[in-house]
């Protein structure tokens, strides 16, 4: 037992409404940093030579529109954006809703998981893994990219918890890791070789493989279907919306189904 499961299980038992709270808050801190990665990343991925200093944290967060530096009040996760109301404080331009609902996303996860989860190892596996799915699924909904910055940490990640007694042995989890970039990779080839046409994005392999870390080679059918069926629904959907054949992302798909079957493994109450 590690010196902290006492204090998880009194607050897991008597105190839940205490657990909930701190990891509602926690969830608002991570998920403002999110967004900064979130908006910050693919701008990074192309910034050019000759142009102004840009990385996660700097320039400091500012309005994009009057360029006013925000104070730490205008910063407060949840709490400044309806302060402001939405708008800055100088200018008075709207500053975008999703800043604040990946914020509430994150704190709303983070609160869900302190509920299922049933150590504090496994609570914070499972941080850190929505935290990663939600910044690469809304990176790749919106800007159809999935960085290495963030898919590569995501596999060592796994591996190193599961090396640490996580919920997969660690042999599974390499077999995963590989198992997962492979399908992709192969799938890919024989897409293109049908149609002539990518059906997939090298970043799609590395998401897979990350996730074959996290859940064992013994998830990825699962994690496939599921990713599949999704992926279908909702692509459809988006085509017939739009009237015509449309491109769309998968890593949004492979993250859900990534997080339900995170949650169905390690939980102990099965959704």
């Amino acid at each position: 037992m590690s010196s902290a499961e006492p204090l998880f299980f009194l607050l897991r038992g008597e105190y839940l409404w205490l657990l909930c709270l701190l990891s509602t808050l926690l969830g608002a801190i991570v998920g403002s940093f999110l967004g900064v990665v979130i908006e910050r990343l693919p701008l990074m991925l192309n910034h050019q030579e000759g142009e102004p200093v840009l990385n996660l944290a700097l320039p400091r967060s500012h309005c994009s529109q009057c360029l006013h530096v925000l104070h730490w009040w205008e910063n407060v996760p949840i709490v400044s954006w309806l302060a402001l109301r939405g708008r800055c404080s100088q200018c008075k331009i709207a500053i975008p809703a999703r800043l604040l609902w990946i914020e509430v996303a994150t704190a709303l996860l983070f609160c869900l998981m302190a509920i299922l989860m049933p150590s504090p190892e496994r609570l914070l596996s499972s941080w850190i893994l929505v935290s990663f799915l939600l910044a690469l699924s809304l990176i790749d909904w919106w800007h159809m990219l999935l960085p290495d910055a963030l898919t590569q940490p995501l596999l060592w990640l796994g591996l190193l918890i599961n090396a640490c007694g996580g919920a997969v042995n660690l042999a599974d989890a390499v077999y995963g890791a590989v198992a997962g970039y492979l399908c992709l990779w192969l799938l890919y080839w024989l897409f293109w070789g049908l149609t002539g046409k990518e059906g997939l994005g090298y970043g799609d392999f590395k998401l897979l493989a990350a996730l074959g870390a996290w859940l064992g080679w013994q998830a990825l059918p699962f994690l496939c279907l599921i990713a599949g069926l999704l992926g279908m629904v909702i692509g459809g959907w988006k085509t017939w919306r739009a009237g015509k054949q449309m491109p769309f992302p998968f890593g949004p798909y492979l993250s859900i189904s990534g997080a339900i079957l995170f949650i169905f493994y390690n939980s102990h109450t099965y959704l």
